[in-house]
C-alpha cells in the first residue's frame, strides 16, 4: 500500500498512539460506568459521567486547536494529553484501592477524577489530525481516514472487551492501573515521531482572533457545518451506549462480561466498514452515503431499544457500527479535503465540539431521557430524533446531499 512505502514509521506511530490512548480511555468508561452504577443504582448517575467529562471539554477545545495551530509542537501536546489521561487512571485506581476518598463520597471522586480526561481530550483530535496532514499527502486522506478508522474502532473492540473482562474476571483496580500504563506508551510513541513539523508562528493573531477565524471558517462552510451537525445530532439523540449497564443488569440480568461484549458490538462493525472501504474508498455520492448511513444507524437505535434478547441486542449495536463506520469516514475525509492546512488544529477543535462532546452530552441527555420517560422509551425516541436530524439535514443542505469527493480533491471549497 502506497502509504506504507512512502510514510512507514511516521505513519505507524501516530496509529500507535491513537489505539492506545482509544484503549484506555475504552477500559476506564466501562470501569467507570460499572463502578457507578454499582454504587448508585441510578441511571442519571451514568448520564452525568458524560456531563463531568463534557464541561472542561468544553472549556478548553478551542484554545487546545488554537494552541496546536500556532505553537510548537504537536507532538508536545499529544503526549500531554496522554500523561493528563493516565493521572486520571492512576487517580480511579487510588480510589479503587481505597487509598482516597470513602465510600459515602466515591462517587464524587470519581466525577472530579473523570474532568481530566475531558481535559485531555481536548488536545487529543487537534494533535492527531494536524500531525495525520503532515505525515500523508492529500491524494492519500481518503484510503489513509480507512485505515485510521479501522484502527480506531479496533480500539473500541478490545477496549470494552479488556475493560470488561478484567472487571468481572480481576478487579477494577486491575482495570484502571492497565489503562495508565497504556496512557504512558502512548505519550512514548507520540514523543518518539519522527517528523518535521512546521514552524511556530512568530505573528500569530491573539487568541480569541485565531479562534473566531475558526469558528468563521465552519459557520461560512455549507458542507462542513452540516457534516458537522448531521453527526453531532445523531450522536446526542442515538447515544444508547451510555445506558448500556443499566440493559445488562436490568433487562439482560447479565454480568461486566455481557457489557463489554455490548460496548464492543458497535465496533465490530465499524471495523469491518473501515477495513473495506480502504480496499474500496466511496468516491462517487459521498454526501448521501453519509445521509443514508447515519439514518440507518438511527433505525438500528430504535431496534436495540425494543429488543428484549441479548443477542438480537448485539447484532442490532453491530449493524449500528456498520452504519456508524461509514458515516465517520466519511466525515473525516470531507473535514481533511475542505479544511485548509493553517487551520487544522482549531477546525478539528470545533469538530471535537460538535462530534466528540455530542457523546458525553448524549449521555447525559440519554440519563436524563430515561429518568423521564423509562429505560426502554429513552432509547427509542433517540433513534427517532436521529431519523428527524437526517430529514432536516436533507431539506436544509443540498450541497451536502449532492456532494461528490471530486470537488474537494484539487481545492478547498470557500
Amino acid at each position: 500500500m502506497h502509504i506504507f512505502t512512502r510514510h512507514h514509521h511516521a505513519f505507524l506511530k501516530l496509529l500507535s498512539y491513537r489505539i492506545l490512548m482509544v484503549l484506555a480511555y475504552q477500559m476506564m468508561a466501562v470501569a467507570v460506568g460499572w463502578h457507578i452504577y454499582e454504587i448508585t443504582h441510578d441511571t442519571l448517575a451514568l448520564g452525568l459521567i458524560g456531563l463531568a467529562e463534557v464541561v472542561p471539554y468544553f472549556a478548553c477545545a478551542l484554545f487546545a486547536g488554537h494552541a496546536v495551530d500556532h505553537f510548537y509542537s504537536r507532538r508536545f501536546f499529544g503526549a500531554l494529553a496522554a500523561i493528563t489521561l493516565g493521572i486520571n487512571a492512576l487517580t480511579l485506581t487510588a480510589l479503587a484501592m481505597g487509598l482516597i476518598g470513602h465510600s459515602s463520597n466515591a462517587s464524587l471522586w470519581i466525577y472530579g477524577s473523570i474532568m481530566l480526561t475531558g481535559l485531555a481530550r481536548a488536545f487529543i483530535a487537534p494533535s492527531y489530525n494536524t500531525l495525520f496532514a503532515v505525515i500523508l499527502p492529500r491524494a492519500e486522506y481518503a484510503r489513509a481516514s480507512g485505515i485510521s478508522s479501522s484502527v480506531f474502532q479496533a480500539g473500541l473492540i478490545i477496549g470494552p472487551a479488556l475493560g470488561g473482562l478484567l472487571v468481572g474476571f480481576a478487579s477494577k483496580t486491575a482495570a484502571y492501573a492497565i489503562a495508565s500504563l497504556l496512557c504512558l506508551c502512548a505519550a512514548i510513541a507520540m514523543w518518539s515521531l519522527k517528523i518535521k513539523e512546521p514552524p511556530a508562528k512568530l505573528d500569530s493573531p491573539a487568541v480569541f482572533t485565531s479562534i473566531a477565524q475558526g469558528l468563521r471558517f465552519v459557520y461560512s462552510n455549507q458542507i462542513v457545518l452540516s457534516a458537522l451537525s448531521l453527526d453531532m445530532f445523531a450522536v446526542l439523540f442515538g447515544g444508547a451506549v451510555a445506558m448500556l449497564p443499566a440493559f445488562i443488569q436490568d433487562v439482560y440480568r447479565l454480568g461486566p462480561e455481557g457489557l463489554g461484549i455490548l460496548r464492543a458490538a458497535p465496533a465490530v462493525g465499524a471495523i469491518i466498514t473501515g477495513l473495506w472501504l480502504t480496499r474500496q474508498p466511496i468516491n462517487l455520492h459521498a454526501g448521501r452515503w453519509l445521509l443514508g448511513a447515519v439514518a440507518g444507524f438511527g433505525f438500528c437505535i430504535i431496534g436495540f431499544g425494543i429488543s428484549t434478547y441479548f443477542w438480537l441486542a448485539a447484532a442490532l449495536l453491530l449493524l449500528s457500527g456498520i452504519f456508524d463506520g461509514i458515516s465517520v469516514v466519511m466525515r473525516t475525509t470531507i473535514l481533511q479535503l475542505a479544511t485548509p492546512d493553517a487551520m487544522r488544529g482549531r477546525v478539528s477543535a470545533i469538530n471535537g465540539i460538535f462530534i466528540g462532546s455530542s457523546n458525553e452530552l448524549g449521555a447525559f441527555e440519554s440519563g436524563l431521557a430515561a429518568r423521564l420517560l423509562g429505560l426502554v422509551p429513552s432509547v427509542v425516541f433517540g433513534g427517532a430524533m436521529t431519523l428527524m436530524v437526517v430529514a432536516t439535514t436533507v431539506k436544509l443542505a443540498p450541497k451536502l446531499r449532492d456532494l461528490e469527493l471530486k470537488d474537494l480533491e484539487s481545492s478547498h471549497l470557500d
